[in-house]
């Protein structure tokens, strides 16, 4: 039996490919290994959203080569992000790469994996019967980054890990509208969604199995099915019409035995009437949006085509609170992107001391190849960077700091996920607002929902015992 090893980079829709990917193995009688020297086939699903991701991944494959020469016989991958954006150039870059398949060919894996393992062994076998002359002989390289709309079914595995709490569903795939700084608009297409009808039957299938937690994923998830479904007229007091989007969070919130609905990401312009009355109206949506800022300038705003001002960004906040008293938000931002100066910088700063937000991802700009940004003229030094980013990092995790400590000495809800990673004798779980509680694993409680008293915060983490 074959052994695969897949190791992710980037965003949870690459862990929901990843797990795509698996399962579509997993179904062919492939078994997953956690190490790669165990591994008959190693996978690297990648990033191109940040330079670094894409250089972590470029590593660890240069890294395996050393694997590639005493295994010539074992298949090596890359996948996702990455492999779209660069295709054939990453075999002439790496010699022991045998597979390159885009963001749109996750359902082709299997059967490319499969074809290549049974070429690699034929050919080992050649080698040792002499009717080969070099072991250079074993490469066969396959490349496929062609576009493919209709290829987000999904594939699960049908043994579950035990009572397995969480899981993300996709609902769309791609993005429309071509921020300066990204990528993604060219790795992953255009927009294109699933039917309501067809991601309510995949939730229902999870939820038959034993998850209580959904996470809808998409690139602008909020802005689904806006070009293939209509709107619906509203009843009064919510608004005058319902967007897809909203249709869908009803139809899953109506499914019995899901207790917790989650979404990411969505962009501000899409957040509009309809989904601040579901945040309000719907309890089965948990009490966490994460709502990507990116600056505060507006100046540098407009140049990354956000199509938003500070202003309303911070009203946004403000009805989405209003909205759901309680609930988290949490945010991304660039620093450093070209031509951003001082004041602009201040402008992000002084707005995110505003806000005050329960967490955020800051990220110091990095160029993206064939995206406007790259080309634009101030390119800011890295040295700037590093230290706007140091600085607002320092200012979010007070924020984040300050909202754990009010939480001591309250009781929250958990739904218990599984073992801490960094403890296995304790177990982890999130409140509805997303924030990581652990607590000691005197019974098991993986699938659960209780309550927790929680007794002290640290850094990120919030530490307490459960209530029956």
């Amino acid at each position: 039996m074959p052994k695969f090893f897949i190791k992710t980079y980037g965003c949870q829709m690459n862990e929901r490919d990843s797990e795509q990917v698996a399962h579509s193995l997993i179904a062919r009688g492939y078994e997953r290994v956690s190490c790669e020297t165990d591994a008959d086939v190693v996978l690297l699903n990648t990033c191109s959203v940040r330079d670094m991701a894409e250089q972590k991944a470029l590593g660890k494959m240069g890294m395996l080569s050393r694997m590639a020469k005493s295994r010539p016989e074992t298949v090596f991958g890359f996948l996702g992000c990455m492999a779209q954006a660069r295709g054939a150039e990453l075999l002439k870059e790496i010699p022991h790469l045998d597979l390159v398949v885009g963001t749109q060919k996750f359902h082709r894996v299997a059967d490319y994996v499969d074809g290549l393992v049974a070429r690699k062994r034929s050919a080992l076998a050649a080698v040792a019967e002499r009717s080969l002359n070099r072991m250079d002989d074993l490469r066969f390289s396959i490349v496929d980054v062609e576009e493919e709309v209709g290829s987000q079914s999904t594939i699960r595995d049908q043994s579950l890990a035990p009572k397995q709490a969480t899981a993300f569903v996709s609902i769309m795939q791609g993005c429309n509208m071509h921020c300066t700084f990204c990528i993604v608009p060219r790795t992953r297409g255009a927009e294109r969604s699933r039917t309501i009808s067809e991601i309510v039957s995949e939730v229902r299938a999870l939820v038959a199995r034993g998850v209580k937690e959904v996470t809808l994923l998409g690139q602008i998830v909020n802005l689904y099915g806006r070009h293939e479904f209509p709107s619906v007229a509203a009843v009064a007091g919510r608004g005058k019409t319902i967007s897809p989007f909203v249709q869908l969070l009803e139809a899953i919130s109506a499914i019995d035995g899901l207790e917790r609905l989650r979404f990411t990401s969505p962009h501000p312009m899409g957040f509009r009437d309809d989904l601040i009355n579901a945040i309000a109206q719907l309890p089965k949506l948990a009490e966490h949006v994460h709502l990507p800022l990116q600056s505060g300038s507006n100046r540098i705003l407009k140049a990354m085509h956000r199509t938003y001002t500070a202003e309303k960004y911070a009203e946004l906040v403000g009805k989405i609170r209003a909205a759901r008293p309680g609930i988290a938000v949490t945010t991304d931002i660039i620093v450093g992107f070209p031509g951003e100066t001082h004041s602009d910088y201040k402008a992000t700063r002084d707005l995110v001391e505003q806000m005050q937000f329960d967490n955020a991802f800051i990220f110091r700009y990095s160029p993206r190849r064939e995206t406007p940004a790259a080309g634009m003229p101030d390119q800011i030094e890295e040295s700037v960077k590093e230290a706007r980013n140091q600085d607002l990092l320092g200012i979010i995790n007070a924020s984040t700091r300050r909202g754990n400590e009010r939480l001591v000495g309250t009781r929250v809800e958990v739904l218990c996920e599984g073992e801490s990673k960094t403890n296995p004798a304790r177990l982890m779980g999130r409140t509805r607002t997303n924030k990581v509680v652990v607590f000691e694993a005197e019974e098991n409680r993986i699938g659960k929902i209780f309550d927790v008293a929680i007794e002290r915060a640290n850094g990120f983490s919030l530490y307490g015992q459960p209530i029956d």
